[in-house]
């Protein structure tokens, strides 16, 4: 009578599905207690802020420069009521409406701005560390200048430059949005300058010159796509940082004028004198929305940054898995039927291959 011994059969390979290679679902499912709670507040107010400016218009009981209805003037510094729920201003506009709409100029702004800063800087940097030479040295001086600069400062020079101080909406934004481009570009470029000089030494750069790609396609294919973690951290401190610059600009008189569009740091400082007198609705409103804005933007990127370092990423299941026994065979020439740290692993629905290295599908 013979046996048949048998031998585990390799467990098949499951790909992530669709939803969870989206980037903020694939890390939400990352993330855990207290990071978690961060990561979804911030997406929550985020989320609220970009609804706000995109249905200003649905949601806003008034126009930003609207003075009067059909029953007459609002009047100045009226407190609030039901007709004015967060009050009037000094300028007799309604609070609530000019809080909304600014929330509409505060994402023009960081779009443009931003968007800008980041092919500008990222372009500037990759070559810069590419190439090296002459032109790296004189770009790096150069970024390094401006990055001495003090930021509002800056900005407040390069706006009076483009717009003489103030103008109307898009000379406004654009004005705005072209000033905190310039503060950002060293940015970007310090960040990936430093990670293509890195890269560009690695083994599979030296291979792919050796096979004779060229450098348009080493430096856009092999390095950029590699160079790019730190980038959304990045992109979303700097977000908070440009509504804190052009609320800085309108604080100080050099934003958007209030008949072209609505902006929290003009409105914050005609409140000034309303402070003093007890008037206190005119300027908690604005004020309160660029706190949370900036308070919901930065919590997303602190919380990304988090999620991508590889040392952070998998304690979830580093901890779940404590103590559990890989289940492997130990038949002469059996399959290995787990990875590292359990049959789960050490991310939702990861895969190892023969040697035990983590595959991305």
């Amino acid at each position: 009578m013979s046996t048949t011994q048998s031998t585990p059969i390799a467990a098949p390979v499951q790909k992530r599905r669709l939803r969870d290679r989206i980037p903020v679902v694939h890390q939400l499912r990352q993330s855990v207690g207290l990071q978690r709670g961060m990561l979804v507040t911030g997406l929550v107010v985020t989320a609220l802020f970009i609804l706000t400016a995109i249905f200003a218009p649905l949601l806003a009981p008034y126009g930003f420069a609207q003075l009067r209805d059909a029953d007459g003037p609002f009047g100045s510094q009226q407190p609030p009521s039901a007709e004015h729920v967060f009050g009037t201003t000094v300028g007799g506009y309604d609070v609530l409406s000019r809080v909304i709409w600014g929330a509409q100029t505060a994402i023009l702004v960081i779009i443009i701005a931003v968007t800008l800063s980041l092919v500008v800087g990222v372009l500037l940097g990759l070559v810069s560390g590419y190439f090296g030479g002459w032109l790296d040295r004189l770009l790096v001086v150069i970024c390094d200048a401006i990055y001495a600069f003090p930021s509002l400062l800056l900005a407040i020079v390069m706006a009076i430059a483009i717009s003489g101080g103030q103008s109307n909406l898009w000379g406004g934004v654009f004005a705005a949005a072209l000033s905190i481009t310039v503060v950002f570009i060293p940015q970007y470029f310090r960040v990936i300058r430093a990670e293509t000089v890195r890269i560009k030494a690695e083994a599979f750069v030296e291979s792919a010159k050796v096979l004779g790609a060229s450098n348009s396609r080493i430096m856009f294919r092999h390095v950029l796509r590699n160079a790019t973690r730190t980038l959304p951290l990045i992109f979303t401190l700097n977000s908070s940082e440009a509504i804190l610059t052009l609320a800085g600009l309108g604080f100080l008189g050099f934003g958007i004028e209030p008949t072209a569009a609505a902006e929290w740091g003009y409105d914050l400082n005609k409140a000034l004198s309303d402070v003093t007198s007890g008037i206190w609705w005119t300027a908690l409103y604005p004020g309160l929305a660029i706190v949370l804005v900036v308070l919901g933007i930065t919590l997303v990127g602190e919380s990304l940054n988090d999620l991508a370092d590889p040392r952070l990423r998998g304690r979830r299941r580093v901890a779940q898995s404590a103590g559990v026994v890989a289940e492997t065979s130990v038949v002469p020439g059996g399959t290995l039927t787990a990875g590292p740290g359990g049959l789960s692993g050490l991310e939702d629905e990861a895969t190892f291959d023969e040697h035990g290295i983590e595959v991305k599908p």
